[in-house]
């Protein structure tokens, strides 16, 4: 009895034992939390952990490197230390050492890495196990040692690596993701030759893409893709501020239709209806009414039209433009041209990273335009288009998607462009607010532009002439609201005449970069069948 009471209490004080030393193994593996307030403090802290939720402690006066620079020798030589913050690209831990690849701003990245140093086995072991515990696509923050006589092509930064010796995660991405930025970033024609092999890389559907666009963002090329949408909106006001013209800003709710035919947002407006403007063009006519001869607005465009195609949104970015003009509205074609001709050469000249890395997933090549506008009269049109088998009826009809390809593949052929005009269209497919042509009223002063045989904009002089405006309306079966009324009683008040042309962002850049739809084009995209994220 006594026998197996003393065996018991053995088997106890084992156990405890055992349990102690766990715990004690435990506590020294805990990494804790790091709480980084001083770059003079930096010694007392752990060299490993995750970053307690950055909330403005304090300014702790590191001094953070953009991966971009690592390469500058004089300004970062070899054996210095740098702080990087960057995003998680990819991390392999095997045995005692461990890789990782930063990136920064969708383009830059670079290696770093961490051996078990014989030294200090223990403080090894703890690194390698917080790096374990590092997921894909966190943000981290990383003091880093620069190593020479790299060769690392699979990074942007080649020839140099970053030793590790502090690495902290600021915000960590869950463990898994909707897909991996890698899977993202592959040209289909990458994916397609993938299909045959014992390997094949997973083919990412546009909804997946569109409902998780945040990451779908991060890839290199579609993030290139939104700095080119800003370099357009850019270059657009550039060539404009240079041609005499000021920025404007108009009403997007207003209490009626500001175009006819087309599909209207509604809205309650305290017990009124008012609708989301479909373009600024009542108030921008109305700003030449002010005598501000030439004025241009960047603004959203809402469209509550039910096309489900790879060119159309029901909200985008509209560049539009109006001007006083002296005799014709060619006065305004020409400053359209100049300012697609200054968009087109900056985005070669000043944006080439962006392009190359953008043509590197979606194969483009770059557009072709002329000295002079090109433009193309209507009846013109019409005979290229029967000549190519197309059925137009009596001429008086839009152009459908088809027409227009063909259309601009002519031009392309006879005057070696991708971006031309096409004027003189039918009144009776154009607003109400479109000059009728002075010698045959069944066409108009209007005109469209195209990019790669689809259309971009859409403008015409103006009629300025208030019973000429209730004419057209009369005749289109238009009742005139009280937004109209305001509009036509600038008129009434004296106006001079005019021109100009809506134009549609998202449009400009998914046809100048050659991408299959639209919504590439878009930040966060809205069409019938979408009004999230």
């Amino acid at each position: 009895m006594m026998y197996r009471a003393e065996k018991e209490r053995q088997k106890a004080e084992n156990k405890a034992k055992q349990e102690e030393k766990l715990a004690q193994e435990v506590e020294a593996n805990r990494i804790e939390n790091v709480t980084y307030l001083s770059f003079d403090e930096q010694e007392n802290y752990n060299k490993m952990g995750d970053m307690t939720l950055v909330m403005s402690r304090s300014r702790t006066n590191r001094q953070f490197t953009d991966i971009a620079d690592l390469e500058d020798s004089e300004k970062y030589p070899i054996g210095s230390k740098v702080w990087v913050r960057g995003r998680l690209q990819s991390i392999r831990v095997k045995g005692g050492s461990c890789f990782i690849v930063l990136r920064q701003n969708s383009f830059h990245t670079v290696q770093a890495l961490f051996f078990k140093d014989k030294e200090d086995p223990d403080g090894s072991k703890k690194m390698l196990n917080y790096l374990k515990t590092l997921t894909v696509e966190s943000i981290v923050d990383l003091e880093g040692r620069i190593v020479g006589d790299a060769n690392v092509k699979s990074c942007s930064v080649q020839t140099i690596e970053l030793s590790i010796e502090r690495i902290h995660a600021v915000s960590k991405a869950q463990p898994q993701l909707p897909f991996l930025v890698e899977d993202a970033a592959r040209s289909e024609a990458e994916v397609e030759a993938s299909q045959s092999t014992d390997r094949p890389f997973p083919r990412l559907g546009q909804e997946l893409r569109l409902d998780n666009r945040w990451m779908d963002l991060r890839t290199p090329a579609n993030n290139a893709i939104m700095r080119i949408q800003s370099a357009v909106c850019q270059l657009f006001r550039e060539s404009l501020y240079s041609q005499g013209f000021m920025e404007i800003h108009t009403p997007k709710l207003i209490a009626g239709e500001s175009e006819s035919g087309a599909g209207v947002f509604t809205t309650d407006y305290f017990g009124t209806t008012a609708c989301l403007a479909q373009s600024p063009q009542l108030y921008k006519q109305m700003a030449i009414s002010a005598d501000m001869e030439r004025v241009f607005e960047i603004g959203p465009v809402f469209r509550a039209e039910n096309s489900n195609t790879r060119r159309h949104l029901c909200e985008f970015t509209g560049l539009d433009l109006e001007m006083a003009i002296k005799d014709h509205y060619m006065e305004t074609l020409e400053v359209i041209h100049k300012c697609f001709v200054h968009i087109f050469t900056g985005l070669e000249q000043r944006y080439a990273k962006e392009l190359s890395v953008i043509r590197e997933q979606y194969h483009s090549e770059p557009l072709t335009f002329t000295e002079e506008p090109c433009v193309v009269h209507w009846p013109d049109a019409q005979e290229i288009l029967k000549e190519k088998g197309f059925d137009v009826g009596d001429g008086m009809g839009d152009l459908n998607g088809a027409m227009e390809l063909a259309l601009g593949e002519a031009v392309k052929e006879k005057y070696g462009t991708d971006f031309f005009m096409l004027d003189k269209y039918p009144s009776q497919i154009r607003p109400f607010y479109t000059m009728p042509d002075p010698v045959d009223d069944r066409f108009s002063n209007s005109y469209d532009m195209f990019i790669r045989g689809l259309e971009i904009c859409s403008g015409a002089q103006r009629c300025h002439d208030p019973e000429l405006v209730q004419q057209m309306l009369a005749k289109k079966g238009i009742e005139p609201g009280e937004g109209l009324k305001s509009y036509i009683s600038s008129f009434q008040d004296g106006v001079s005449p005019h021109a100009g042309a809506g134009i549609g962002l998202e449009r400009v850049v998914f046809l100048y970069l050659g991408l299959d739809n639209v919504r590439k084009a878009s930040m966060f995209p809205r069409d019938p069948n979408r009004c999230t994220p």
